[in-house]
């Protein structure tokens, strides 16, 4: 039988090489620097690390044009929001009744509804007779209950008290009344009452043209002396 080979014999572990002198003095001397030597304090006012938000505001600050307030401390251009109603909610069209934006939605009608002055009246009953041409009109039926402002007359009103410092030579009319600014307009006619103030007289020798009188409007003028403008009846006494 062939002789079996004889394993090598390992080959001897190598010897640790001891550190040398002058890197054991180094580590000793280093080692004793950490445990002895203190950092020295922070001065005051040293500067700060910039953090983002530093970085941002000091941005806005140098970007700021002169004569503008500061801004407000710890705002960031990532927290401005605009004004409350800048952009208003969208209008949803078709989106149900309750938005009232369905059927034509905001677009309006066609036709009649469309046009100006268009649409049917207040006395529109859907096309039957309506109430106002039902009605069994006869003669002699007076407009002045139907309509104020174009069957009734309006007038404008003056009490005595105005014309106590009327000038007796310049004639009471309704345009004299307008110029002096008595009344502002005179409206279907004049009318002067007889109202009048404590301290107030009417000068005497008045004269009127084109205006009415109330009845104690006309006694205290014919007492005062005035000349009321009317044209009285010759006496057929004999």
């Amino acid at each position: 039988m062939p002789e079996k080979k004889k394993k090598p014999a390992p080959k001897a572990a190598a010897k640790k090489t001891a550190p040398k002198a002058g890197a054991a003095k180094t580590s000793v001397a280093k080692k004793a620097a950490k445990t002895d030597v203190k950092a020295p304090p922070a001065r005051k006012g040293a500067a700060k690390k910039a953090t983002p938000s530093r970085r941002a505001r000091a941005t806005i600050e140098s970007d700021r044009r002169p004569g503008l307030p500061p801004a407000r401390p710890g705002m960031t251009l990532a927290q401005l929001r605009e004004n409350h109603g800048a952009r208003p909610k969208r209008v949803r069209i078709g989106r149900g009744h309750g938005s009232g934006m369905v059927k034509t939605g905001g677009e309006g009608g066609k036709g009649q509804t469309v046009r100006s002055g268009g649409g049917k009246g207040p006395a529109f009953e859907g096309g039957q007779t309506p109430w106002a041409r039902r009605l069994p009109h006869r003669r002699g039926y007076s407009q002045k209950a139907r309509d104020i402002g174009h069957f009734r007359t309006t007038f404008s009103v003056v009490n005595l008290s105005a014309l106590a410092s009327w000038d007796p030579k310049v004639e009471v009319s309704p345009q004299s009344l307008v110029e002096r600014r008595v009344i502002g307009k005179a409206q279907d006619g004049v009318k002067i009452l007889g109202g009048t103030k404590p301290g107030k007289t009417l000068p005497a020798g008045l004269v009127f043209r084109d205006v009415l009188f109330s009845q104690s409007a006309r006694d205290a003028l014919v007492a005062a002396g005035a000349n009321l403008g009317e044209e009285t009846a010759p006496s057929t006494e004999e």
